[in-house]
């Protein structure tokens, strides 16, 4: 397969990458050039330089030439910007996989959502306050992708992506928390976690995701999925069970109940990653969306220790200067404990 990749040299595009030279593949990447292309001198890999806006120069030239069989796109987060690529490539590509969020759903109140459940609006459809309006941009963008493709556009709406070269740290502060602690600084030996340990938990390894979605664009397959973990797959228990068992000298875990945790002014999801309390109602069915329809398409998740035990090695061996500082500080987490 030809496969164009819009992004492709940090995270998830990365991994997709990989998964696609692992097929043998050939792929051609479009970035902006920022970062070192890993696969330089591999001859199945041509890589692009541009900008996906078209306005920001020099835009999208360096695709006003080629064919593929399939364009994965994990960087499109505008839809005027996403219509210009689609408009561009619409005669030269034919399948269009568009990285999506769960983050598109209007509400999220409740658990089991599934592809039907309604998406967010812009109040504004000229805004791009990607921050802002993160999850209705998302919608907006898959309705470019639909309504100029049709049958050609498959949706992928993630979860929480974790892994290696995951530089959100959200995931990666429970690794770290338990398999190498002293990248935090000087932490206590009990461990603050949210209880209850029956908490569900929803996330999806970046190569699993790849994977799978190289596969979709192979096969051709068209819909719209939920892509993570099975709700109800992994409790916060089983992430912190997995987590000990994996550390040579592990923080004891100390489970914290909610009301304790807001009361002492714990962000939720920024300052305990994973954590949403009851405090944040319209939250309530985020780790809990129905994947279903992805697992009949072929989407397979792999042992949590697997995880675990890659991206402890990655976070051992990058730089880790100016990570985590918005997590639970040390000296808050002792104030917890005492």
């Amino acid at each position: 397969m030809k496969l164009l990749v819009l992004g492709g040299t940090r995270f998830l595009g990365r991994q997709i990458v990989e998964a696609a030279l692992a097929r043998g593949d050939d792929v051609t990447l479009f970035t902006r050039g920022r970062l070192p292309v890993p696969w330089m001198g591999d001859p199945r890999v041509t890589a692009l330089v541009g900008d996906r806006d078209p306005r920001v120069a020099p835009g999208l030239s360096a695709l006003e030439r080629g064919q593929w069989d399939a364009v994965i796109d994990c960087s499109g987060y505008v839809p005027r910007v996403v219509e210009a690529s689609v408009r561009l490539l619409a005669a030269r590509v034919a399948r269009y996989v568009f990285v999506s969020s769960m983050s598109v759903y209007a509400k999220t109140d409740r658990p089991n959502l599934d592809e039907t459940t309604a998406v967010a609006t812009l109040a504004d459809p000229h805004t791009e306050a990607v921050l802002e309006h993160y999850g209705a941009l998302k919608a907006a963008c898959e309705a470019v992708v639909d309504r100029l493709l049709g049958a050609r556009a498959t949706q992928v709406r993630p979860g929480l992506i974790v892994g290696p070269f995951d530089g959100t740290d959200r995931f990666g502060y429970w690794v770290a928390r338990f398999m190498h602690p002293q990248l935090l600084g000087d932490r206590p030996a009990r461990a603050v976690v949210p209880g209850p340990r029956e908490r569900p938990v929803q996330f999806i390894d970046a190569r699993d995701l790849a994977q799978w979605m190289v596969d979709l664009a192979a096969r051709d397959v068209e819909g719209t999925f939920n892509a993570c973990s099975a709700a109800w797959q992994f409790r916060m228990g089983d992430l912190v069970d997995a987590l000990v068992a994996a550390a040579p000298a592990p923080p004891r875990p100390t489970w914290i109940e909610d009301e304790e945790l807001v009361a002492r002014g714990v962000a939720p999801w920024v300052g305990l990653p994973l954590w949403l309390p009851p405090t944040e109602p319209d939250s309530a069915g985020f780790m809990t969306m129905d994947c279903s329809r992805a697992q009949r398409a072929g989407l397979v998740i792999r042992p949590l220790a697997d995880t675990l035990r890659d991206t402890a090695a990655w976070l051992r061996e990058r730089d880790n200067t100016g990570a985590w500082k918005q997590v639970l500080t040390a000296d808050a987490e002792r104030a917890i404990l005492a």
